[in-house]
């Protein structure tokens, strides 16, 4: 088993920034991709950003590209999602996900992970 606790969400005007951490306890050595979801009201959970612990690989989705930012850091067992210049539209919820079966690429899908940390809120008021 996994566990992943999600912290550093909050409010932000537009064009701010905020910084995500996802801490993982538990079997970690287990995990091979990392990813961040989210999902914003009356809308479907959708990938982020993703990170392959195996190829040190990482992976964003186009509306995040050159505004968002994941890392890892092995040693403290945390991902991070750097948000920078952010947009109304990026309000959600954002959830971290881990995979523990084998993978070399970093998976798109939400049934393609094994474990989910509760959430957590981040709101950019225009």
């Amino acid at each position: 088993q996994v566990q992943l606790v999600e912290s550093g969400g909050g409010l932000v005007q537009a064009g701010g920034s905020l910084r995500l951490s996802c801490a993982a306890s538990g079997r970690t050595f287990s995990t091979y991709a990392t990813a961040w979801f989210r999902q914003a009201p009356g809308k479907e959970r959708e990938f982020v950003a993703g990170i392959n612990w195996g190829s040190s690989r990482t992976y964003g989705a186009d509306s995040v590209k050159g505004r968002f930012i994941i890392s890892g850091d092995n040693a403290k067992n945390t991902v991070y999602l750097q948000m920078n210049s952010l947009k109304p539209e990026d309000t959600a919820v954002y959830y971290c996900a881990a995979r523990d079966s084998y993978t070399v690429t970093i998976p798109l899908g939400i049934s393609e992970y094994d474990y989910w940390g509760q959430g957590t809120q981040v709101t950019v008021s225009s």
